[in-house]
């Protein structure tokens, strides 16, 4: 039976992606529950008949209790039939009919809907620029991705579980004392009154306020992952108290909005039991005046102070599901922020995979500044043809990362175009693009997974013989076959950590050679490919790394000048353009900036003014 009810909805159902989702609450709601429409409704109906069934209980109470006034002697034989026929109802039909409802609503809706929302939201999100995760702490964004679905999945609950259950209640009740005495309504529609008052004063507050404890709790989980993410540079600066502090004023923050949001439960609270008080002494106390002026059986009033007890039993829960349902719609709208932003940079709808036939890649007048007056690059012309070796050096901000950025497409361009083979990669799929580039960067970090898996990554469909013989020309194979992870699991299946936390900067390096080997990509980048490797595996890599040139397109930053000078042409930026192009040899005749360089480095290095 529950797997019947838990594959009514498929959370991972195809659909079409957007790149302007809903920016308003309902829409953005309803967008996510198309799948769950039919659902909707039956789930809907379900709880106004249970509703309708609680109320008709009430009603059937009060007629057996004006039946007893009756002969005893002759009670059975008048009403056994009547009273077995309720009993059967009461003992099988009922719970059915319940059984059928909490099923939809714990079966089918709660576990599907939050995964539908958890999967589509990550999902959008991974489709955004990697500028527009620079632009936030990644704990705050998965903290978002992480609270919403539940949240929204609470706001479903409510709704059927609650709201629609006790309109349907409220309505049956007014029903049922109308029918007893039209005049059984006054009270109850006062009380209702009064009730629909406090619930808009809560409403009003309950939103704003529960938003803003969400946002504070999101701040409080940025700050914590990201001193948690860099607790290397924490302990190495001994900053932990500064740590501290800073998570401090974040907690503080929504500690200060938590207590805010508990003063109008707390007002709620206290308002709501005055108010219930009002309704039992008006419905009872009227009905009673009523039974004593002979208007109203003993029935009527047992079933009017059933209802009456009921609805104070019920008027709290009410009030907090509706609170609930609320203050969830506040963390919705607040991961919203993050889940319905619009992604800026997208395909365009006539893209085409990139078809590359030899690598050439043309620069035209490429200009970007981030947003800013300076920096980055401005107005660079340049032709790199097929096969051609280019190594690129510069000062900090010369706009060296900023040209291996626009050349992936991580942003694109303000001004000017880069051609690849005669196609503009703005015109082209992203995926197909950076498929076609292989990349090693200084900053290596790995995946948390293991080692085979993280060399995977560059091509994962390949044997297990090629990530090995990927790993032996990464000279990266007699370490990884050493490892053992706390789990107990050796070599290749060893976990690295969380960035590859748990080997060494020249381990990661050499995992990141490997995995870019295996990707074989016509196109290199080379962002200071062997920073981290001591001076003798560095010997042994520049040799798979020429190798690996071998055939494609290859552009190589780096400060250490040695690993460029053979390079069939250097390229010097500065300030944002291209100053001077050449070999090493033609340059250094020159007796411009590279001269200059070459000149101040030891070992290879530039020097601490001229790198900065």
């Amino acid at each position: 039976m529950f797997r019947f009810f838990e594959r009514l909805v498929d959370p991972y159902t195809p659909y079409a992606d957007t790149d302007h989702p809903p920016q308003k609450l309902w829409p953005f709601l309803w967008e996510y529950s198309q799948p769950f429409k039919k659902v909707f409704f039956w789930a809907g109906l379900m709880s106004i008949i249970v509703a309708a069934i609680e109320v008709g209980l009430i009603y059937y109470m009060g007629r057996v209790v004006d039946l007893l006034e009756g002969d005893p002697v002759t009670f059975w034989d008048t009403y056994g039939t009547e009273l077995a026929i309720a009993a059967l109802f009461i003992l099988l039909i009922r719970p059915l009919l319940q059984a059928l409802d909490v099923a939809l609503l714990n079966n089918t809706i709660l576990p599907n809907f939050g995964t539908l929302i958890r999967w589509r939201a990550h999902r959008q999100v991974l489709r955004q620029s990697v500028g527009w995760f620079e632009n936030d702490f990644a704990g705050r964004v998965a903290n978002r991705i992480m609270q919403t679905p539940p949240a929204a999945g609470e706001v479903v609950f409510q709704a059927f579980d609650a709201i629609s259950f006790s309109l349907a209640y409220l309505i049956g009740a007014a029903i049922l004392l109308s029918t007893s005495d039209p005049r059984l309504l006054l009270p109850l529609l006062g009380w209702f009154g009064l009730y629909m008052i406090l619930l808009r004063w809560t409403i009003k507050r309950v939103g704003p306020a529960s938003q803003a404890a969400s946002n504070a709790r999101s701040l409080v989980t940025g700050r914590v992952v990201d001193a948690y993410t860099n607790i290397h540079s924490v302990k190495m600066f001994a900053h932990h108290e500064q740590e501290l502090d800073y998570a401090k004023e974040a907690i503080e923050e929504t500690r200060v909005t938590f207590q805010k949001e508990m003063r109008i439960f707390t007002v709620m609270d206290v308002t709501l039991v005055a108010l219930n008080g009002l309704l039992i002494i008006g419905v009872v106390g009227w009905a009673i005046l009523l039974w004593s002026q002979g208007s109203a059986s003993v029935g009527v009033v047992a079933a009017a102070t059933a209802l009456s007890l009921r609805l104070n039993a019920m008027t709290g829960w009410i009030m907090w599901a509706l609170t609930t349902f609320f203050r969830e719609l506040g963390v919705v709208a607040e991961g919203m922020e993050t889940i319905a932003q619009p992604i800026t940079l997208t395909d365009s709808p006539e893209a085409k995979p990139l078809q590359l036939t030899d690598g050439t890649i043309e620069i035209k007048q490429l200009s970007h500044h981030y947003g800013r007056a300076a920096g980055g690059l401005d107005r660079i012309d340049l032709t790199i043809r097929r096969g051609e070796k280019i190594g690129l050096i510069g000062r900090s901000g010369a706009g060296k990362s900023t040209l291996v950025k626009l050349l992936l497409r991580f942003y694109d361009p303000e001004g000017g175009q880069i051609l690849i083979d005669g196609q503009d990669i703005t015109k082209v799929r992203q995926d197909s693009l950076r498929m076609s580039i292989g990349m090693v960067q200084q900053d290596s970090s790995l995946l948390h997974r293991s080692v085979r898996d993280n060399i995977l990554y560059g091509r994962n469909d390949a044997s297990e013989a090629e990530v090995i013989a990927a790993a032996k020309q990464a000279q990266a194979h007699e370490f990884i076959l050493d490892l053992e992870d706390p789990e107990g699991r050796r070599g290749y299946a060893a976990q690295v950590g969380e960035r590859g936390v748990k080997l060494s900067g020249g381990q990661r390096q050499r995992v990141s050679l490997a995995r870019v080997i295996l990707k074989d990509a016509p196109i290199l980048l080379l962002d200071e490919a062997t920073s981290a490797l001591d001076s003798e595996v560095e010997a042994a890599i520049q040799d798979t790394l020429y190798g690996m040139m071998e055939g494609k397109t290859v552009i190589a930053i780096a400060h250490r000048l040695s690993t460029i000078a053979k390079m069939d042409r250097i390229l010097v930026l500065d300030q944002g353009g291209i100053v001077e192009d050449g070999s090493h040899d033609a340059l250094l005749a020159q007796g411009g900036l590279y001269a200059d360089f070459w000149a101040r480095q030891s070992g290879g290095f530039l020097t601490i003014e001229e790198a900065s």
